[in-house]
């Protein structure tokens, strides 16, 4: 049996608050297998997003144990994760996170670049191109709407061709038909650069195009459900 992508066992996450230590994740045991396509849903503040930060390296677990790839991503370093990242994820928010004052082909290729990689312009004009952007890659974020932003975002992410997609809520802040085009795109990413993808979702229609489901409530996984004519 191939090793899993993702694997996390006993995972947990205590942040302290104002009135002292909080637990936002306990017991959390779960493994992604190569090019598995997995929701996780719940109600809010169940724990989706903390979870999805975990798998990211963009939280530490404080209980427990989060490999991705076969590296223990709870013993490495900032400068090891950000380095990790980098190479083998690809990120995307529900608030798009690009920078004001780059273009949308400077937002894509400029992490590719820190990235040492030689062609960063090239492949970034080939990503944009491939979300439907390509008349759009001179344009600042502010003159784009909040779907063509999300696309930048989404080609930001596949431009290093990661191994793991991970998105939060994608279409949170989208009309119902942008955001459909949005998730269009996301599996269709996935599906050129063969990606393992784990997305957080409050959609029914979204969480029922993944392989499977995973809720939370309270911090832990309640359940599990798999797509038609996948075993369990």
């Amino acid at each position: 049996m191939t090793e899993p992508v993702l694997s996390l066992q006993g995972a947990g996450l205590t942040l302290q608050g104002n009135a002292g230590p909080v637990e936002i994740l306990r017991g959390i045991s779960l493994e992604v297998e190569r090019g598995e396509t997995v929701g996780l849903v719940g109600p809010s503040g169940s724990g989706k997003s903390s979870l999805l930060m975990l798998m990211g390296g963009l939280e530490r677990a404080t209980a427990g144990s989060v490999a991705a790839l076969g590296h223990d991503l709870t013993a490495m370093d900032e400068n090891a994760l950000a380095r990790f990242r980098r190479g083998n994820m690809g990120v995307v928010f529900q608030s798009f996170h690009l920078i004001p004052t780059m273009t949308a082909l400077e937002n894509v290729a400029t992490p590719l670049e820190l990235a040492g990689v030689r062609d960063a312009f090239e492949r970034a004009e080939a990503e944009l191109k491939a979300v439907g952007l390509g008349a759009r890659m001179d344009h600042y974020p502010a003159q784009m709407s909040g779907g063509e932003q999300q696309r930048v975002a989404l080609a930001r992410a596949a431009a290093p061709r990661p191994a793991i997609l991970l998105a939060d809520e994608p279409t949170g802040n989208l009309d119902g038909a942008t955001g459909q085009a949005i998730m269009d795109l996301l599996f269709g990413l996935r599906d050129r650069h063969g990606a393992t993808l784990v997305l957080v979702t409050h959609a029914p229609e979204l969480a029922a195009r993944c392989d499977r489901v995973v809720q939370l409530r309270d911090g832990h996984i309640e359940g599990e459900t798999r797509s038609a004519g996948i075993p369990a």
